[in-house]
């Protein structure tokens, strides 16, 4: 019986440690994956002709993107090799971290501005890092903390466990904002009203967060906080004719460029609107325009089934678990995810304001895609642990 024991526990341990794709949801990993090289194919034809008819490597954005998803998938193994539980301990350290970033993003002589958005820290080799987006993994995991707290014989968090998770999503929003970068902001605080409702919280919460966020909004507006840069832009959505040589004309080439791949696109690498780069930021922000030109409606209609299953899996995976931590941390994953897709998609067709976020999976940018790739091994260590 002894030896039984030990045999049992020593397989149990060994396919444990066979990590991210032999205990995955195999399903999403399909789904990931695809994204991931659709996302490479995308902003190789954003770039490749215009590279080369200036004389650069038309590889340049190719290379660059690889190395970002190589990376990315081995954070995402990272993240499921520690158990999620155990993050509870390391909570302060995550969060700490992520707000250390955002200081120092602010700092003169480290922080750079780019779109009017002192948001990025420059390194050597031209590589540079955006702490606002590894900061939505820190906001979730410590508010996921604090909620899933109960007292005996509760089953709702109390008051002063919502005031104290708002406390620890409030500091890094609001270092965010000085940046300025609205388009994060909304992001986070799609996230945290997700949490707190899913949380079991009183209504007024979910209530009074929603009444603040216009308030703020209106405030950081009127204040002067915002751009003028994100000002225009947020012109552009309520009167597409307003900045017509700036965010009104990449908003109506966006349109044109989306409505020519008609059903089956112009072919990869032979789209016109793209290769002739009518549409700024087309291999980031806008990546999703030369999804519509290059791969029509069916590719682009893709995409969309791709990442409809992503979050039918997470989902799956936040319901089955019997943990309140892995559960407010999937809540958190899923909202996330779920708007940054609606606002990014939904800004390059005019049915949402421009904020410049980047499409998971999709868009050229390194710490978008490291952020989003922890968050896929956040769902897949609770996955593991649940299974």
């Amino acid at each position: 019986e002894g030896f039984y024991i030990v045999t049992m526990t020593f397989n149990r341990r060994g396919r444990e440690k066979r990590g991210f794709f032999a205990g995955s949801d195999r399903i999403m990993n399909s789904a990931v994956l695809l994204l991931l090289f659709m996302g490479i194919i995308l902003v190789y034809a954003a770039t490749r002709d215009w590279f080369a008819s200036n004389g650069l490597d038309p590889e340049y954005y190719l290379k660059r993107q690889l190395i970002n998803v190589i990376i990315g998938i081995a954070l995402a193994y990272g993240t499921t090799l520690i158990d999620y539980r155990l993050l509870r301990a390391y909570t302060p350290v995550v969060w700490g971290v992520g707000v250390l970033g955002l200081i120092a993003v602010l700092i003169p002589g480290l922080g750079s501005t780019v779109n009017g958005a002192r948001s990025w820290i420059s390194f050597p080799g031209g590589f540079q890092i955006q702490p606002a987006e590894l900061a939505k993994i820190s906001i979730i995991i410590g508010m996921a903390l604090i909620l899933s707290e109960r007292v005996a014989g509760e089953d709702e968090p109390t008051d002063r466990q919502v005031l104290q998770s708002l406390g620890v999503a409030a500091f890094p929003v609001l270092l965010i904002v000085l940046q300025p970068d609205l388009g994060t902001v909304l992001i986070i605080a799609a996230s945290v009203i997700t949490m707190i409702a899913v949380s079991g919280a009183r209504m007024r919460w979910v209530v009074g967060l929603l009444i603040a966020g216009v308030a703020g909004a209106y405030l950081a507006v009127a204040s002067g906080e915002v751009s003028e840069y994100q000002l225009n832009r947020l012109r552009s959505f309520v009167d597409p004719s307003a900045d017509p040589q700036a965010s009104g004309y990449q908003l109506r080439q966006a349109r044109i460029t989306i409505g020519s791949g008609g059903l089956i696109g112009k072919g990869l690498f032979d789209g016109p609107q793209t290769n002739g780069r009518f549409v700024p930021e087309q291999h980031t922000d806008f990546i999703f325009t030369v999804a519509g030109e290059e791969i029509g409606f069916l590719g682009a209609g893709l995409i969309l089934l791709l990442y409809m299953i992503i979050l039918m899996r997470a989902f799956a995976i936040a319901r089955r678990t019997n943990d309140l931590f892995g559960r407010m941390v999937c809540v958190g994953v899923i909202a996330w995810f779920s708007f940054q897709i609606f606002e990014n998609i939904g800004m390059t067709m005019g049915l949402m304001p421009m904020t410049g976020v980047p499409l998971p999976f999709l868009s050229y940018g390194g710490s978008s895609m490291f952020a989003n790739m922890i968050g896929i091994g956040l769902l897949q260590n609770v996955y593991q642990r649940t299974r």
